[in-house]
């Protein structure tokens, strides 16, 4: 893998960065092709762009302190600087509200707002895993003997276990689950793209987004390396599951509308 992409002196380039950064701005230059064709102003997409990274990162790192507390606790100011950790769900539940704070200053409604920004998430996101799987972030799946496993030998936090921090024997390969998550995510972005200029209620696209997103987190959580809470799933199945359950109801919920 290639967590350092060059370097310009004493500085590194981290290929987690740049892609996520690529994401930042292959999302942003989508949504204001959206405002455009909403005749609102392309300008808002900068504002929208900033805000929901500056709140999807701390709301993702908010989450992950919470979810590793005894870690945190353990040692706050080199946990809180140690550059990892970093949970999907956290970061666009803090994303989803620092745009909200910033939609209620202009005149778009929210829902609008938010099926603007979906195919916008969905492809962001995948951009961003590609610097996720080239920086080897942990976020890898469980070990495997399939052809495509990966060995994450020069991962940028350790090639070992993510869940007890042993690490792993030589010869070892693990599923890509971030290049699972990248093809998914171009498979919700192929369909809310396809469909977004259909005649919907407002909001729909964005319920669909989030209904399809959660579906696919689900499942590939299957093979992802997270620590199972209940009933044999994890903490991020359960929370994919309210995700698809309050994605679907909305849309049935609007459907009324939309034959009226």
């Amino acid at each position: 893998m290639y967590p350092v992409l060059f370097k310009i002196g004493p500085f590194a380039v981290n290929s987690l960065g740049v892609f996520w950064a690529l994401g930042a701005l292959v999302g942003g230059w989508i949504i204001r092709l959206e405002l455009r064709r909403y005749h609102y102003s392309p300008e808002l997409a900068n504002t929208w762009v900033v805000a929901g990274m500056l709140g999807g990162l701390i709301g993702a790192r908010l989450l992950f302190v919470v979810e590793e507390w005894s870690e945190f606790v353990r040692s706050p100011w080199g946990f809180i600087f140690s550059g990892a950790g970093f949970t999907w769900y956290g970061g666009v539940l803090g994303g989803a509200l620092a745009l909200t704070w910033v939609v209620r200053k202009s005149d778009i409604p929210w829902l609008r707002a938010a099926d603007i920004s979906a195919p916008a998430l969905a492809l962001g996101y995948g951009i961003g895993r590609i610097g996720c799987f080239l920086a080897g972030d942990g976020t890898w799946g469980k070990v495997t003997d399939v052809p495509w496993g990966v060995a994450f030998t020069n991962a940028i936090f350790g090639w070992v276990d993510p869940i007890t921090g042993i690490p792993y024997p030589p010869g070892v390969k693990v599923h890509p689950t971030q290049i699972y998550e990248l093809i998914q995510s171009l498979v919700v972005f192929g369909i809310v793209w396809l469909l977004r200029k259909k005649t919907f209620a407002p909001g729909t696209i964005f319920w669909l987004y989030l209904t399809l997103t959660g579906s696919m987190r689900f499942t590939v959580e299957f093979w992802r390396m997270n620590r199972v809470v209940g009933l044999g799933m994890t903490e991020y199945q359960w929370i994919s599951i309210v995700l698809v359950a309050l994605g679907l109801w909305q849309i049935l919920r609007v459907r009324p509308q939309m034959a009226a």
